[in-house]
């Protein structure tokens, strides 16, 4: 060990004591005020003159009386026990404030997966925490946070930075083309959107971040596809594939119901193909408004939070984004 470290170590239990008697010049009345024994207070001061190497304290009657190295190195004493005491008031203050509610607006497709595990990861340190979830349309979910409904809004795609708001990436996942099983595609290791022009499209509504991510790929394809249905619900979409009513683009779908076709499944089942497009994937995000100190102030569960998934989202997150595109 370090010959400094290891004085460090030494003095550092002697600090309060040490402190107290700079501010009394007296052995007994630091006893009082400490809790502790006379000799406790002697046997400090014996042990913090011989880590730091020359006598801090002189006896002075009924007194002591700091030397000069005393004199020196007090000031430093005491400031880092003023440092150290507002750490833990810093931690006892956090400890509290997360008890507070923390409001997020998210789309349909971040309640299996993504939303549970950072409200998981939050709540390990913070067990009292409470949220309050709504779930919708990427338009819903912004709506939602311009007009203070909401704290946090978790889109896809990541909702542009503005005067009013700020948004951090947090991951990019692949977007998928998603078939029956029996498809003419499904035994292909990747598609083109062309492959599946005269194909009707099962599409999520007007106003989803799915949608708008199909939009720009049919768009860039040079063609619009043939709609089939519209739903509110990625998992209904991939249900409908599954029955044969049409084909869709959607994030990967893991192990989900229909991916292992059986006899008790009947001929329902779907198939993902990777996609050949650059635009083929979905950048996953936060959105907050920028709020100014006074009333509107951010409250402190809400910083904690957010500060949480920007710092540890993305490494949280990065083992499901893996383990779901491998299901491919």
């Amino acid at each position: 060990m370090d010959a400094d470290y290891k004085q460090l170590v030494q003095l550092l239990p002697l600090l309060p004591v040490l402190a107290e008697l700079g501010r009394t010049q007296h052995v007994t009345e630091t006893a009082e005020l400490l809790g502790v024994p006379q000799s406790t207070v002697s046997r400090a001061l014996a042990r913090a003159s011989a880590a730091v190497g020359t006598e801090l304290l002189i006896r002075d009657g009924r007194g002591v009386r700091l030397t000069q190295a005393a004199r020196t190195l007090l000031p430093y004493i005491e400031s880092a026990l003023t440092e150290l005491q507002a750490g833990l008031d810093l931690v006892r203050h956090e400890s509290d404030v997360v008890r507070g509610k923390i409001s997020i607006s998210f789309q349909h497709t971040f309640g299996e997966a993504t939303l549970p595990l950072l409200i998981s990861a939050f709540r390990s340190r913070h067990p009292e925490a409470a949220f309050t979830l709504s779930q919708g349309a990427r338009d819903d979910c912004l709506a939602e946070l311009a007009s203070g409904q909401a704290d946090l809004a978790l889109t896809a795609p990541v909702s542009a930075a503005g005067s009013s708001l700020s948004s951090a990436s947090l991951y990019r996942e692949p977007l998928r083309l998603v078939v029956h099983h029996e498809h003419a595609l499904a035994g292909r290791s990747s598609a083109r959107l062309q492959d599946i022009r005269r194909d009707p499209f099962v599409a999520m509504g007007p106003g989803y971040g799915l949608r708008s991510l199909t939009d720009a790929l049919f768009r860039e394809a040079g063609f619009r596809p043939r709609i089939g249905f519209e739903s509110q619900d990625s998992h209904t979409v991939r249900g409908l594939v599954s029955a044969g009513l049409g084909v869709s683009i959607l994030p990967p779908g893991g192990h989900g119901p229909g991916r292992h076709v059986s006899a008790e499944t009947g001929n329902l089942g779907w198939t993902e193909l990777p996609l050949e497009s650059g635009l083929a994937y979905r950048e996953i995000g936060l959105a907050w408004r920028r709020r100014k100190p006074g009333p509107d102030a951010e409250p402190d569960p809400v910083r904690l939070f957010r500060e949480m998934v920007l710092l540890e989202g993305p490494r949280l997150l990065a083992g499901l984004v893996a383990a779901r595109s491998r299901s491919h």
